[in-house]
């Protein structure tokens, strides 16, 4: 009983914060990056939005990110397997907002355009916190939810941000880096598995929460 109304009460708060913050619809929207898909969150308070009421472009050294609904950004050119980093750099423009969004490097893509698609992501809020969640379909698992760290950058007076966000593989070890500091780690035993991810193997790409706007450059695969 006390589970069933605590999850309750999580709902009602979430759908207060949908209510007071809508995904936005951003004009002459869409991919206008050759090659680059994206797909939407399913979540229950869906609002109807496409991938297609944010906007991306491309700028010198990367993208300029317009985002209504929250989503994944992928090419399916960029393919991380073995030991790697992946890693970009985010400068987050003012917005008016009631709350922190995230954004930041997903992992381990596989099946994206299908029911079933699994991906581990490790995003950054503008308060200087950060989480680190699996998703398998319609199943998101929480492997660290909005921990505060010292290396992230958090928005100053006038409301924007610059952090370097990244995600490293090497031998048994997966971890989430942010400004060149390893803040969370995990095993592959932790983040491979039912509801989590097929393998670190598979496309990377870039996970944003709704009503942010970004311009993302240097993202970039490393081998290690």
């Amino acid at each position: 009983m006390r589970s069933a109304v605590i999850a309750l009460i999580a709902l009602v708060f979430a759908g207060g914060l949908w209510a007071q913050d809508p995904d936005r619809t951003v004009s002459d929207g869409g991919i206008k990056i050759a090659g680059w898909k994206g797909r939407v969150d399913r979540r229950p308070l869906a609002q109807g939005r496409t991938i297609n009421d944010s906007r991306v472009v491309a700028v010198p050294g990367g993208m300029r990110m317009s985002i209504g609904p929250a989503a994944i950004f992928w090419n399916p050119a960029n393919v991380a397997r073995g030991n790697y980093e992946v890693k970009a750099t985010f400068h987050e423009h003012k917005m008016a907002m009631n709350h922190p969004h995230s954004y930041g490097i997903f992992i381990g893509g596989n099946d994206l355009e299908s029911d079933t698609e699994t991906l581990l992501y490790c995003i950054v809020y503008g308060n200087g916190t950060y989480s680190v969640k699996t998703f398998h379909g319609a199943q998101v698992t929480n492997l660290v939810d909005r921990e505060p760290h010292e290396a992230i950058r958090k928005a100053g007076s006038d409301g924007e941000t610059t952090n370097e966000i990244g995600v490293r593989v090497e031998g048994d070890k997966v971890s989430c880096v942010v400004n060149g500091t390893e803040i969370r780690s995990f095993s592959k035993s932790e983040v491979i598995g039912p509801d989590r991810l097929k393998s670190t193997d598979g496309i990377y790409g870039i996970r944003v929460s709704h009503n942010l706007e970004l311009t993302v450059t240097g993202l970039t695969m490393t081998p290690r």
